[in-house]
């Protein structure tokens, strides 16, 4: 795309000077209100309208936008639900080591993140988050993983996993 040229008013015989632009394809002087000039628009065409051309950008972002939920919704499809239980809590430096068990309920693979927290915690702390590895349908996974944001002192500890 070439950026646009500016064109000196063309005078017409025996009236004022008319504004012009450089033609979309060849680049001669046509009149403002047009795009293109009469060698390369023949018929007279009308130009396409700035809303059109606008309405159709917008319109194939929108198909694109829905288009891509739709494949994200088959890409999850059949994922969890998850089920998990804190197994043991042991403290890790200035963390705590919290191993879990989840268990996928759904008939696809997949990971979630699990929430664990501290039921008896009002301070509105969050808790920590783990990242499970990949867990076949109806299988269960152990693992364990360090949290600092609970501190370390050991204590009973809950645990949620979100489904995708």
């Amino acid at each position: 795309m070439t950026s646009p040229r500016l064109v000196t008013p063309a005078a017409a015989p025996g009236g004022a000077p008319r504004l012009t632009h450089a033609c979309v394809r060849c680049g001669a002087p046509v009149d403002i209100d047009k795009g293109l000039c009469e060698r390369c628009n023949p018929l007279g065409l009308r130009d396409s309208s700035a809303s059109q051309v606008h309405g159709i950008a917008i319109g194939g972002v929108v198909a694109f936008v829905v288009f891509l939920a739709i494949v994200a919704r088959l890409a999850l499809a059949g994922v969890g639900p998850f089920d998990g239980v804190v197994t043991s809590v042991a403290i890790d430096g200035t963390g705590l080591a919290v191993t879990l068990s989840v268990t996928n309920h759904g008939s696809g693979a997949g990971q979630t993140t699990c929430r664990v927290s501290d039921p008896a915690d009002r301070s509105g702390n969050l808790g920590g988050f783990m990242l499970t590895p990949q867990i076949a349908p109806g299988r269960s996974v152990t693992f364990t993983q360090r949290i600092a944001a609970l501190g370390s002192t050991v204590r009973p500890l809950t645990t949620e996993c979100k489904s995708p």
